[in-house]
C-alpha cells in the first residue's frame, strides 16, 4: 500500500506536470495568436508624380493641301508629263490634251497644278477622253497634315484653340507626333452632340500620309507633383474612398478623395501628403489596427 507521503508526493507531482503543460499550452496559444494577427500585405509608397487626364480619338490623317486637277478643256489625253509621287509647283503642266473638235486644229491644252506638293494620285492613261468635269490627278502639300476629330458636348469648354494634341500611328510603333488644335466648330451636331475639330500636324519629312489611320490624345487637364497611389490600393466607391496605409507594422484606414487617374496611378487630392506606405494586396483581411507583415513594392512606371 502507498502511505500518506507518497500519496502527497504523487500528487504534488500531477499537479506540477498539469501546470507545465497549461503553461505551454497557453505559450503556444499566444504564439499562435500573434503569429495569425500578423497579417502578410504588399505595401507601396506614395509618391509626388505629374499626371495628366486625357481624352482620346482615332481619325484620317488627311494632307493640310489637297486638291482634284480638272482640264479646262475636252479631248483625248496625249502626253503625261507627271507620274504618281512626282513633286510639282504651283502651275507646272501634269498632262497635255488634244482637243477633239472636229475640222479645227489646236495646240495641245495644258492641264496645270493649281498648288504646289505631291502627285498623289493620276486617273487618267495616254488617249483617254476627257471633259471639264474629269479629275485628272490629285495633288496634296503634305509639308503639314490635319486630322478631323468629333468631340463630345461635356468636353468641349477644355477643348481650346492652340491646344496640343499626341499622334500616334500604326505604321510608327512607338513613335509620337505632336499636333496643334488649330479649329472648332461653334455647331453641335444635333445627333451626336459633339463638334468637329481639326488638328494640325507638322509633317515637313513626309512620315505621314493621306489616308493613314491616326490615334489622337487631348490633354484636357494636368497636375504636377501630386502624391500617387497605384490603383490597386484604393478600395471604396466615390465619394467613399479609403486606403491602409501601415506604420510600424500596424493597418491604419484613411479616408481619402481622389482625383485624376492615369494607367496605374490615382491622384490623391486630400488624406495622404507623400511618403506613406500604403497597401495594394492583402486588405480584404484588414481592418483598422490589424498588425501586418508588410512585403515592399515598388510604384514604378
Amino acid at each position: 500500500m502507498m502511505g500518506p507521503g507518497s500519496r502527497v508526493q504523487g500528487l504534488g507531482f500531477f499537479i506540477l506536470m498539469l501546470s507545465i503543460l497549461l503553461m505551454t499550452g497557453c505559450r503556444a496559444k499566444v504564439e499562435k495568436t500573434k503569429a495569425e494577427e500578423a497579417i502578410p500585405v504588399k505595401v507601396s509608397t506614395v509618391e509626388l508624380r505629374s499626371l495628366h487626364e486625357a481624352i482620346d480619338y482615332a481619325g484620317n490623317i488627311k494632307a493640310e493641301d489637297e486638291t482634284l486637277v480638272y482640264p479646262k478643256v475636252s479631248g483625248k489625253i496625249a502626253e503625261k508629263t507627271r507620274e504618281e509621287g512626282s513633286q510639282v509647283v504651283k502651275g507646272d503642266i501634269i498632262a497635255y490634251i488634244d482637243r477633239d473638235e472636229t475640222g479645227l486644229k489646236f495646240e495641245r491644252a495644258p492641264v496645270e497644278s493649281p498648288i504646289s506638293g505631291t502627285i498623289g494620285r493620276v486617273y487618267v492613261d495616254i488617249g483617254s477622253s476627257v471633259t471639264a468635269q474629269t479629275p485628272v490627278a490629285l495633288v496634296v502639300n503634305m509639308d503639314k497634315v490635319k486630322i478631323n476629330l468629333d468631340v463630345p458636348e461635356k468636353y468641349l469648354p477644355r477643348v481650346l484653340i492652340g491646344q496640343t494634341a499626341t499622334i500616334s500611328v500604326d505604321a510608327y510603333p512607338g513613335k509620337e507626333f505632336k499636333g496643334t488644335v488649330t479649329k472648332i466648330s461653334p455647331v453641335l451636331d444635333l445627333t451626336t452632340r459633339s463638334a468637329p475639330i481639326e488638328i494640325l500636324v507638322d509633317n515637313s519629312e513626309h512620315r505621314l500620309q493621306s489616308g493613314m489611320f491616326a490615334k489622337a490624345s487631348l490633354v484636357i487637364q494636368e497636375h504636377k507633383d501630386v502624391p500617387v497611389v497605384l490603383k490597386e490600393a484604393v478600395i471604396g466607391r466615390v465619394p467613399n474612398t479609403y486606403v491602409y496605409t501601415v506604420e510600424n507594422n500596424k493597418a491604419s484606414l484613411k479616408q481619402v478623395t481622389t482625383g485624376i487617374r492615369q494607367g496605374p496611378f490615382t491622384e490623391i487630392t486630400a488624406g495622404l501628403k507623400g511618403g506613406e506606405a500604403v497597401v495594394i494586396m492583402g486588405q480584404q483581411r484588414l481592418r483598422d489596427g490589424s498588425s501586418v507583415e508588410p512585403e515592399k513594392e515598388e510604384a514604378g512606371g
